[in-house]
């Protein structure tokens, strides 16, 4: 039993969030769940998002470039902040997707390597750490 190791979580590949939809079309979104259209209401939720998405492209592109901002998922290990900090340099994160900080990255290394921070989709880091940069994230 001692050889036994505790797997690493892995972190979700998604997030959960919460819409309030009207009456009227939460019963347009069931009818056509019930008609074989979609598989559920997430299904259906999650179609109209990707569609909006393919819709607006160009314009997400465009942004994208614009904004300088990294897409999909960025993860910032404790060595990697380390090596900033020893090359005398600040971060500034702009992430399109999912940002996360190392679980073993202190507050007082982020503090001292991470400038700002803007994420427009999830950031993933400890409280403390959340806490210690609170006024850098936009």
């Amino acid at each position: 039993m001692a050889d036994l190791h505790k797997l690493r979580e892995r972190p979700p590949e998604a997030e959960k969030i919460t819409i309030n939809v009207g009456y009227v079309d939460l019963g347009h979104i069931d009818l056509l769940v019930r008609e074989g259209f979609y598989s559920n209401r997430t299904d259906f939720i999650r179609t109209a998002i990707r569609n909006q998405l393919g819709a607006h492209a160009d314009a997400v592109k465009q942004s994208i470039v614009r904004n300088t901002l990294e897409l999909g998922l960025r993860h910032y290990s404790r060595e990697d902040l380390e090596t900033v900090k020893a090359a005398g340099r600040r971060l500034r994160i702009h992430v399109l997707g999912l940002a996360s900080i190392a679980e073993d990255v202190t507050p007082e290394l982020a503090r001292e390597t991470i400038e700002s921070i803007a994420v427009l989709g999830a950031l993933q880091a400890s409280k403390s750490v959340k806490a210690a940069l609170q006024d850098r994230i936009s």
